[in-house]
């Protein structure tokens, strides 16, 4: 049988570096198989059961805005689990965190399902959920950046692309586990059933997958270029500080750039596609979950081709192409959903895989390389933090409230478009480094080229911890 192109890049390596690629993998796969339960549950269940009688008497609309809120607050301390997970990261190194950050995300998910409901509990049941809900967007701010210098800093430079895609295939394929086990739950329970008890069994499952996690994490070794760090007098007492200080520039272009990302991908992953198909179209639930899966698999597979093609093509040419494609396509696509065709509308969802895919594949990669050694856990996990609120945090939240004011889904296609031309036009800012050596000593030979040029034209020399190129 003919070896795929990953295949034959990761048998070219030595051992090791295949199982970092598939620990950050499987690891973050796990990860945010436990973040899109919540999600996904938020769409179907959790606003009767945690929501409704709170608003009670403010119509079944009011739930589930403040369902879907709950999505997004916890997005607001993604940036808090970023700037601790990279100050830790960046002193103690990437491993520790990837450990630290999977256990706080599944002890967070199963707590949630065998939380009781508003109607046991009260009060306290909302409560105690929204917390639990922070603590998920904690570790899921904290984790990305450790998952994905893992995989670039051991990759060779030729191959970073590829070996930064193998986390990020891990969030579409945590959302595909996530809905198919919703899926399944649904599909063998009855309605009575579902709503009782059914919606937790996916919850609880989690706790099954951290395990497996927890073993391939705790079995790869730490980057190699944190050893070199840990082992020179390069480490900074306060990497955020210097981060904020130095390298702000490429901090605000990749949050702005994974914003554009992030605005269509929450629109699946974020449960407002699933909702709005079945609370406001009226379709079929279990039939816009299967769509909803074979979306993600695909998605899986054209976020790795993008990952691919960035060593091929560099990372800034296929961002370009992914925001290009995602513009043609967003206003068609509610169109085919509007339909009510299940036909239309899995080719329209299914065709959106594409630029989520060359939006997203290369994003660890690139991430990696604007950033110098010292910071760069800080740097590259705080843009993702940054942009996931910009793009993600509210988008489901403010598509349902676009959709109730103007009673058309062409509002949320315009916001969509508005936010990815905002990405498109920050990636032109862009300047790519792809392949650029990742090493602290690399970036130091960098600072003293342009300590030489500078000299010899009279110019500010201005180091590439301080932005320069950027």
């Amino acid at each position: 049988m003919a070896q795929t192109q990953a295949e034959i890049i990761l048998n070219a390596k030595k051992s090791e570096d295949r199982r970092v690629a598939l620990g950050t993998l499987v690891g973050t796969a796990v990860e945010w198989y436990d973040f899109f339960i919540y999600a996904n549950a938020a769409a179907i269940v959790l606003a009767p059961l945690f929501f409704d009688p709170f608003v009670e008497g403010s119509g079944e609309l009011a739930g589930r805005l403040i369902s879907f809120a709950t999505v997004g607050i916890s997005f607001f301390f993604r940036p808090l689990g970023a700037a601790v997970a990279g100050h830790f990261g960046d002193r103690l190194g990437r491993k520790v965190m990837l450990v630290a950050t999977l256990m706080l995300m599944g002890v967070a998910t199963f707590l949630i399902g065998v939380l009781p409901t508003y109607a046991q509990i009260g009060f306290w049941a909302p409560a105690l959920l929204m917390f639990l809900r922070v603590c998920q967007g904690f570790a899921a701010g904290g984790e990305w950046g450790g998952a994905a210098l893992m995989a670039v800093e051991h990759a060779p430079a030729k191959r970073r692309g590829l070996f930064g895609g193998f986390p990020q295939i891990g969030v579409p394929l945590g959302m595909l586990m996530a809905t198919v086990a919703l899926w399944a739950v649904d599909t063998l329970t009855t309605e009575e059933q579902f709503l009782s008890w059914g919606w937790r069994i996916p919850f609880l499952f989690s706790i099954v997958l951290i395990v497996i996690g927890m073993v391939i994490r705790l079995g790869v070794s730490e980057s190699p270029v944190m050893a070199e760090i840990a082992e020179s007098e390069d480490q900074v007492r306060l990497p955020i500080v210097e981060m904020f200080r130095t390298a702000w520039r490429p901090l605000i272009q990749c949050a702005l750039i994974f914003m554009g990302n992030g605005v269509a991908g929450y629109m699946i992953a974020g449960g407002y596609v699933l909702s709005y198909t079945v609370n406001d179209l009226g379709l079929d639930r279990e039939t816009m979950l299967t769509l909803i899966s074979l979306t993600s698999a695909v998605w899986i597979g054209t976020t790795l081709l993008a990952a691919w093609a960035s060593d091929k093509i560099t990372r800034k040419t296929t961002y370009l192409i992914g925001f290009v494609l995602q513009l043609v396509w967003v206003f068609p696509l509610f169109l085919l959903i509007d339909t009510e065709n299940y036909l239309l509308i899995g080719v329209g969802l299914v065709i959106l895989s594409i630029p989520l895919g060359f939006t997203y594949g290369q994003q660890s990669a690139m991430f990696a390389e604007a950033f110098p050694a010292k910071i760069r856990y800080s740097g590259a996990g705080l843009a993702n933090a940054i942009g996931a609120i910009l793009g993600g945090a509210f988008a489901p939240l403010i598509a349902t409230a676009l959709q109730a004011e103007f009673q058309t889904s062409m509002a949320v296609a315009g916001y969509i478009f508005i936010i990815t031309v905002i990405a498109l036009i920050t990636t032109f800012t862009l300047k790519d480094r792809t392949g650029r050596p990742l090493t602290a000593e690399a970036d130091a030979e960098l600072n003293r080229k342009i300590e030489k040029i500078a000299a010899k034209t009279d110019a500010i020399p201005v180091t590439f911890e301080r932005g320069a190129g950027f």
